[in-house]
């Protein structure tokens, strides 16, 4: 990436702008947290439905459940897209190859604890290049991602529940396809919610399921309040580059002391 010095700021700052995200990677972001959005109202609908239309509706305007299952079916493919995109770009984007942060290696380990250290002591101590993204920050994304897998997986299981005897409009490859692709998923759910029924059953999916959406918002309030952080202690604009792309880094201090900048 190229970073270009652009000012000194009024408290004596050098800045340099510095590329975080390319447009694809930003429009990525933004259909996700729209999808997201969409899949937790549609989905706490599903599993308990919480408002209904007016009585005086038509019969053909009643169909709320099957509009949320519908949106939740949609996003649930957004989602499906936009994840096999970003494991592309994870392994071989030109711009940052992120698997190279998750690596164990001693520089990954050390910078890892580096930033969780920053972060627990308010920054009062932060000895690591902040001009690219960090390996505590790439695993916390690995976590999500795996956490949206994991939804995916499971949903699918309990669509496929539709075909019971196998056959589909599209023929009996797609129920078997699905069959054969998410079928673990019952006895992994059984052993995660530890459930006491034998071998393991839809419910224990469906309870997995809604389970980790809770997770996954637990993740949400923690990024954004991390992101936001981040942007008040270094003073860098970290929250702005899933808008413009770009942060202001601070040159010559903390951990930014070795980073290497072109000038023009």
């Amino acid at each position: 990436m190229e970073n270009t010095v652009e000012y000194d700021d009024k408290l004596g700052h050098k800045r340099v702008r510095v590329r975080r995200m390319t447009f694809s990677m930003r429009l990525i972001h933004w259909v996700n947290v729209f999808s997201m959005i969409v899949a937790v109202a549609t989905g706490l609908y599903i599993g308990a439905p919480y408002y209904q239309t007016l009585i005086a509706d038509p019969a053909v305007d009643k169909y709320v459940m099957a509009w949320n299952r519908w949106g939740h079916f949609i996003v649930a493919i957004i989602f499906d897209v936009t994840s096999i995109l970003v494991a592309y770009l994870f392994f071989f984007s030109r711009f940052e190859k992120h698997y190279l942060k998750i690596i164990p290696n001693k520089k990954n380990i050390v910078e890892f604890f580096e930033v969780f250290f920053n972060l627990i002591t308010l920054n009062r101590r932060k000895n690591f290049d902040s001009s690219h993204s960090d390996s505590f920050n790439s695993i916390f994304f690995i976590i999500f991602h795996l956490m949206l897998a994991w939804m995916l997986f499971t949903g699918l299981q309990m669509y496929v529940q539709i075909f019971p005897h196998g056959h589909s409009s599209i023929g009996e490859w797609w129920p078997t396809m699905l069959h054969m692709a998410t079928d673990w998923t019952i006895p992994v759910s059984n052993w995660l919610i530890g459930s006491t029924a034998t071998g393991g059953n839809l419910m224990d999916v469906r309870i997995s399921h809604h389970y980790t959406m809770w997770y996954i918002i637990a993740w949400v309030v923690f990024h954004i309040y991390y992101q936001v952080w981040r942007t008040v202690f270094w003073q860098e604009g970290d929250v702005a580059i899933v808008v413009g792309g770009s942060k202001f880094m601070k040159v010559g201090e903390d951990g930014n002391k070795d980073v290497d900048i072109k000038e023009r």
